[in-house]
């Protein structure tokens, strides 16, 4: 780029009005009501209770993004919209879009903040004490928009995780704050023999009943409710965990790894699926920016894979293993030495 090309400063300085834009149009519910039919922008307008002149303005503007087709008068969904963009898609992350919309959005505008203090922003955004999980749950609503956000997520990276190393050695593997069971389906789905469990809180773990249900794997899937930092870890040959580490405290992680290696058979294992820095921390920019969000929003970060290696042999294990998968979510394979 010349230097004397502001293009990508410009860029940067519009980003935040591509986001909310696309937050907009499925917080209004844009791409599920023409997945049904497309539609002129008036009759949108009526259905959506909307101002017709200035929804006209929000789905020219998902045009010009990609979201949407304009043919004439009608709007149509792009083929992106139908899979990723609206709620009953089975694919869908939507509900990460909205959780980023009423929750990641206002938390960013504190960043500057975050980076002086060095904490997260959760008082300062939205006056709440104590956990932070208790806040994202404090409504049955909440809770499935949340988790299903995240189950559209996990399955972008899941199948991945389970394939960039040879699982096939571990007959049981327990899915630590599992959620939904993406990655505990994905595991079952690709190594026949293997059994899985899903392991999360009470009121977390019965979202998975349905997704596991679906799988072809249903009959190896279980689920069992617990708090993993507290309470007795079901016994298996690998544990999972996947977008765990990364929320939580350096000493928070110690303590959960080395309660795992405690438990865990010579020759058993910890996976861990996170988003990988670069070593000198100057990429991929996908993982900067999920550090930055952890910044603002939890208590933890993302590492590098030499960072990964000292947190995993601080907790007992060897055999260090990182691998990047080329999905959003990279892949770490630690083994308790024999």
């Amino acid at each position: 780029m010349s230097p004397d090309d502001p293009g990508i400063v410009l860029e940067l300085i519009g980003a935040f009005r591509r986001s909310k834009t696309m937050f907009t149009a499925v917080r209004l519910g844009v791409f599920d009501r023409l997945h049904e039919r497309p539609c002129a922008v008036n009759e949108l307008a009526r259905e959506l209770g909307a101002g017709p002149g200035a929804l006209a303005r929000l789905l020219d503007g998902c045009v010009g993004l990609g979201l949407l087709v304009k043919r004439g008068e009608e709007y149509h969904n792009t083929e992106a919209a139908n899979v990723y963009l609206r709620q009953g898609s089975s694919r869908s992350l939507a509900g990460y879009i909205l959780y980023s919309d009423a929750v990641l959005y206002p938390l960013w505008a504190h960043l500057d903040d975050a980076v002086r203090e060095g904490t997260h922003r959760w008082r300062q955004t939205f006056g709440w004490e104590g956990g932070i999980f208790e806040h994202l749950f404090h409504t049955p609503e909440s809770r499935r928009t949340f988790l299903e956000g995240m189950h559209g997520l996990g399955l972008l990276s899941s199948r991945e995780v389970v394939r960039v190393f040879n699982l096939s050695r571990f007959p049981h593997m327990v899915d630590l704050g599992g959620a939904t069971g993406h990655l505990a389906i994905a595991a079952c789905e690709r190594y026949g023999s293997m059994r899985a469990t899903v392991y999360d809180l009470a009121e977390v773990v019965q979202h998975a009943g349905p997704h596991l249900e679906a799988s072809a794997a249903r009959e190896r899937l279980e689920t069992q409710a617990g708090d993993f930092f507290r309470d007795e870890l079901p016994r298996a040959g690998l544990y999972a965990l996947g977008r765990i580490v990364h929320d939580w405290s350096e000493e928070k992680m110690l303590a959960l790894l080395r309660r795992i290696h405690a438990v865990l058979p010579a020759g058993g294992g910890v996976l861990l699926a996170e988003a990988l820095l670069d070593e000198d921390g100057t990429g991929p920019v996908s993982a900067q920016m999920q550090s930055l969000n952890m910044l603002i929003a939890t208590e933890g970060r993302e590492r590098t894979p030499e960072e990964y290696r000292a947190l995993l042999e601080g907790a007992g294990f060897g055999d260090v293993e990182t691998r990047r998968t080329g999905a959003p979510l990279d892949a770490v394979l630690a083994i308790k030495k024999q």
